[in-house]
């Protein structure tokens, strides 16, 4: 089977690999590994960790908890968004909502979880609070998007409504939506890992990482980061299939 690859996946090649000779220059400048080990140490760490015992136990419960967050905003910010784009009272109660959540420090949510919160969940409210606004301002964004003439001339001409949803609203808010969870996933992953750092439940990518921290073992830190990273990006191809499959109507 013949691999060809584009101009743009050689760009992209020339890039890591930039990545990986400064993050050598850089091992080899400080020559120290509890200040930044070498690639080559960190990628045998990054092996090692998945042969261990509490691997899949650890990442399966981050994971789980980044989707039970990212369920639970989706469906809120949903109808919170198809409710503002509709009502502009609506609209403007849930503005300074909005503004208020995005402009509130991580860590201060974080810091005021732990008071009212177990470990285990506060994670998941980071999350939450991180993916809703983003999820909620795309959806009602997409409803405001619709040509309203459209509208009126389909409810002239007396075209049933559940017609209406189907062939304005839904092609209309869709492409908002998979941009908005695009966005909402990869905030929220972040903030889940970060409240896993500081709430450290008993298993999380987070408490690891904070672990190894402790311990100054860097190169383990980093192989996680790198860990998360991957999974990240799995999240983001998921959701680019996703947006491909359900936008039928682009083709």
């Amino acid at each position: 089977m013949k691999i060809s690859f584009t101009s743009r996946q050689y760009v992209s090649l020339v890039s890591v690999i930039i990545i990986l000779v400064t993050w050598k220059f850089f091992s080899l400048y400080f020559n120290s590994e509890f200040v930044l080990p070498s690639p080559e140490k960190t990628l045998l760490t990054t092996l090692k960790l998945f042969v261990d015992d509490r691997f899949l136990v650890t990442v399966g419960t981050t994971i789980l908890r980044s989707l039970t967050g990212f369920i639970v905003s989706f469906f809120l910010g949903l109808l919170a968004g198809i409710a503002a784009g509709v009502n502009p009272y609506v609209d403007a109660f849930l503005r300074p909502v909005l503004v208020t959540i995005r402009s509130v420090p991580i860590i201060a949510i974080i810091l005021l979880a732990l008071i009212w919160l177990t470990p285990g969940t506060v994670p998941v409210f980071i999350a939450m609070l991180t993916m809703f606004p983003f999820i909620c301002t795309n959806v009602s964004d997409g409803i405001k998007s619709v040509d309203r003439d459209l509208v009126k001339m389909a409810k002239f001409y007396r075209v049933e409504n559940a017609r209406i949803v189907k062939e304005l609203y839904i092609p209309a808010i869709m492409p908002f939506i998979i941009s908005g969870a695009s966005s909402a996933m990869g905030i929220g992953w972040r903030a889940i890992i970060t409240g896993e750092v500081l709430s450290h439940p008993r298993y999380g990518i987070g408490t690891l990482m904070q672990n190894a921290q402790t311990f100054l073992n860097v190169d383990v830190v980093i192989a996680w980061t790198i860990i998360a990273v991957v999974i990240s990006y799995g999240f983001e191809k998921v959701i680019r299939w996703s947006e491909r499959k359900l936008i039928i109507w682009r083709a």
